[in-house]
């Protein structure tokens, strides 16, 4: 029998040995932490207070952006504290939980694009049936069931990942893990088996990509069949941004597919940030900016909570 060491905690990548620079790369991803949380809560907090966002496309923002939360927390939280703390381990069940929670939040966000893009087409291709095919109980269907396959997936992944134990290097040359760098000390028998997985899960995911061609396909082709530039407007108005939020989300699944293994510790920050930050960072803005009745929810909610009620009346 060869003897190794099984490993029961991973070192993550340290991006400077200046504490200076731990310091300001500590407070810089806590800046933009807390700037992406108060985005995304303020959108949840608007939508879930303002009787005229109840309705589908805003149901499904709102789940859309406690998902942002928690896939912004999964990673960044723990950089922040191990560059203040200069700590740069991270246990075998934290490491674990932030794969887990890594695929299930990106996995159910796939998941309910899905059925944002479905809500999109019924209402502009068939407006007058919106009614009774988005009623409230198919939209609670539709978005637990994203919940539920999200997790699911999560589950077979990270239960074949971590079936047996590690042995080797305990390095991960990124800020998190991810999941190609502890693939790297894990055992062949895992590494077939989620290929297996992985190839099963790429079908899937092309399978809902084609599912969102073919609906944005319909909405376009029906937009622009609209007389008025009005009209035509104010459809576009409507679907994108969710399709800017997909194309976005797209953009950055492909550069963690497809990103070449490097040595260079910026170029691993920089790719890992175009797919674990700015998705979730910049969603809620592109919402908030193009969306007339979240903007305008927002303002009064702000107005209701920093000025006193007399002045509310006479601003109002």
């Amino acid at each position: 029998m060869v003897n190794f060491t099984v490993i029961t905690e991973f070192l993550l990548m340290e991006y400077s040995n200046i504490r200076k620079m731990q310091v300001l790369h500590a407070v810089l991803f806590l800046i933009i932490y807390l700037i992406a949380l108060l985005w995304n809560l303020l959108t949840i907090t608007a939508i879930a207070t303002d009787p005229h966002l109840h309705s589908p496309m805003y149901f499904f923002l709102s789940n859309l952006s406690l998902l942002d939360v928690g896939f912004i927390s999964v990673t960044l939280p723990k950089f922040i504290v191990n560059s203040l703390t200069g700590i740069r381990s991270i246990s075998l069940l934290g490491c674990m939980a932030q794969i887990f929670l890594f695929i299930f939040f990106g996995s159910t966000e796939v998941a309910l694009l899905i059925a944002m893009s479905y809500d999109r087409f019924v209402a502009i291709c068939h407006p007058l049936h919106y009614g009774m095919t988005m009623t409230p109980a198919r939209c609670l269907w539709a978005t637990a069931g994203s919940w539920v396959s999200g997790f699911i997936y999560a589950t077979i992944h990270t239960g074949n990942i971590f079936r047996l134990p590690f042995s080797g290097s305990n390095e991960i040359h990124q800020y998190f893990c991810d999941i190609p760098n502890v693939l790297k000390v894990a055992s062949s028998d895992v590494l077939n088996t989620e290929f297996v997985l992985l190839v099963a899960g790429s079908g899937f995911s092309l399978f809902c990509l084609a599912f969102l061609f073919v609906s944005y396909a319909y909405i376009f082709s029906s937009v622009f069949k609209i007389p008025s530039v009005e009209g035509r407007y104010k459809a576009l108005s409507t679907c994108m941004p969710q399709l800017i939020i997909f194309l976005l989300f797209l953009l950055s699944a492909i550069i963690a597919a497809l990103k070449p293994p490097s040595d260079s510790k910026v170029q691993n920050l920089l790719v890992a940030m175009s797919y674990t930050i700015v998705p979730p960072f910049i969603n809620p803005i592109i919402y908030s900016l193009r969306n007339h009745r979240i903007k305008v929810a927002l303002s009064r909610m702000i107005k209701q909570v920093f000025l006193p009620k007399k002045n509310m009346s006479i601003l109002e």
